[in-house]
């Protein structure tokens, strides 16, 4: 079984389902998962998590993301981009300096309000199931955050925005142009969406599914596989001593001291900083955490069978 992360480009047409089921197809393997969904009509960065590193996909689907978006002036919809029924068209806004200044207002934390045509559930049943069958219900505004968004093309002729979002997670693009049309008064829409990075993967090394495919029969399909330990590189690595071994592989905490602790002061840190955790062997545990003195779990990817040599 493969264990890792491999970094997808997710094409047009596909759902980040889709994407998953073909690739257990290709990698002939059934423990797989998506790192957050992407709409079919969507494309860009689906980092997926393979083997162990599925119980990490909760902590990927937390990172900032960044999306390069088209959005339409002058028109409504009920998705909130073109793919939908138009609901309202107005007389586009033209002022250059009001579209900028509507875009600006919604840098920093907002309130968002999800979009019927969504994968969020309601009472047991996804939003979208109920928006095709033409009920809407009320939903709660979630707080979003908007690192930054950037116009790289105003085009009035056109009457649409390109633009780089850099975002937290939870956020609808799509949702953000209807919340900008509003404020201008005269609406707006999605008209194209890219994802461009997700925490650390982005699209330069991203790979289409056909593209997965080849490397597979060609047989290098793991140097695109990134190892979990190397998804967290931005902690320090701790390695405990063989005394510290049973404890870590049963997913116990370690005091911070030099039985067991490999190197002295290799774990001085304030409470709450993260460490990658690593056993005498050099296998990688897990996720741990300082705490008043401890090493406390946070999360595993240790199994018994790597003792054995399963890694």
């Amino acid at each position: 079984m493969i264990n890792g992360v491999i970094n997808i480009y997710k094409e047009k047409g596909y759902t980040s389902h889709d994407v998953v089921a073909k690739l257990r197809g290709i990698l002939h393997q059934k423990k797989i998962g998506h790192t957050g969904t992407l709409d079919p009509d969507a494309q860009g960065v689906l980092p997926v998590c393979l083997g162990k590193a599925t119980r990490m996909c909760d902590m990927l689907t937390d990172w900032n993301k960044t999306y390069e978006a088209v959005m339409l002036l002058g028109q409504t919809t009920d998705t909130q981009d073109t793919s939908g029924n138009v609901i309202r068209m107005c007389e586009p806004e033209t002022d250059a300096r009001k579209i900028m200044d509507a875009i600006d207002s919604f840098v920093g934390d907002y309130e968002q309000i999800p979009p019927m045509y969504s994968a969020l559930k309601h009472n047991g049943r996804k939003l979208y199931e109920l928006a095709r069958q033409g009920i809407e219900v009320e939903r709660k505004p979630r707080h979003v955050r908007i690192e930054s968004i950037r116009v790289n093309e105003l085009n009035v002729q056109e009457h649409t925005v390109r633009m780089t979002v850099e975002c937290s997670k939870g956020t609808y693009i799509r949702a953000l142009c209807n919340d900008i049309g509003d404020r201008l008064g005269c609406g707006a829409c999605m008209k194209e969406l890219t994802r461009t990075s997700v925490g650390c993967f982005n699209t330069d090394n991203a790979l289409t599914l056909g593209s997965v495919q080849a490397k597979v029969l060609l047989g290098d399909i793991a140097d695109n596989i990134i190892p979990i330990d190397a998804i967290f590189n931005k902690y320090r690595a701790i390695h405990g001593c063989e005394r510290a071994d049973a404890a870590l592989h049963n997913g116990n905490m370690i005091p911070v001291t030099e039985e067991y602790i490999a190197v002295e002061g290799e774990a001085a840190a304030h409470d709450d900083e993260s460490f990658r955790m690593y056993d005498s062997c050099g296998i990688f545990v897990g996720i741990y955490r300082h705490a008043e003195g401890r090493l406390v779990p946070v999360k595993m990817f240790y199994d018994a069978g790597e003792a054995a040599g399963d890694n």
